[in-house]
């Protein structure tokens, strides 16, 4: 026999009245209506407002997270910049990042470098990496010039950098290629 909650509320709270602990009335409840109506931590969470005199039975309000996210605004930002990060996007839709990245591989989005990199190497690449690599270990036993080099750099930062290099694109399409900043 399926109980709805409030009469399991009422049931436990009757067995309160009449002065019995909550794993007697779990005894109880589980003998007469299946054993598996009631769990001990249940009706001992329930016994605790009792005790504290509250004997409301009806669930109280909760305040919930908003379960969806406007599909149609969501795509509209994608459309106008593919290079909004789920952190933004989480932000302008008002839930997590999580649930932005979720929604946009539902719809079918995936997460791509607008510019080439290269995942595999061709065989003449491999034969120059290897070639490169045995020049400079038999010029090392010849001469120990790793010793003596002294490199100095000089490298350019931007104070602001905000290009982002990847999107978000469907399936089958091509990502634009995002220029580097001039300095």
């Amino acid at each position: 026999m399926k109980l709805s909650r409030r009469e399991l509320r009422v049931l436990l709270l009757h067995v309160f009245r009449l002065g019995r602990k909550a794993t007697e009335a779990t005894s109880n409840i589980c003998g007469t209506m299946g054993k598996d109506v009631l769990s001990i931590l249940t009706a001992q969470h329930w016994f605790h407002p009792f005790r504290n005199g509250d004997f409301e039975l009806d669930d109280l309000p909760h305040t919930e997270r908003p379960l969806g996210v406007d599909m149609d605004l969501l795509k509209q930002l994608i459309e106008q910049d593919p290079r909004l990060t789920t952190r933004y996007l989480a932000e302008r839709l008002g839930c997590s990042h999580i649930t932005v990245e979720t929604h946009l591989h539902e719809l079918g989005k995936t997460w791509k470098y607008g510019v080439w990199i290269p995942h595999e190497l061709s065989p003449i690449q491999l034969q120059q990496r290897v070639d490169a690599c045995m020049e400079l270990i038999t010029s090392h036993r010849n001469y120990q010039w790793l010793h003596n080099l002294i490199t100095g750099d000089e490298k350019w930062m931007l104070y602001i950098n905000y290009t982002y290099h990847r999107q978000w694109l469907s399936a089958g399409q091509t990502a634009v290629a995002t220029p580097k900043p001039d300095l």
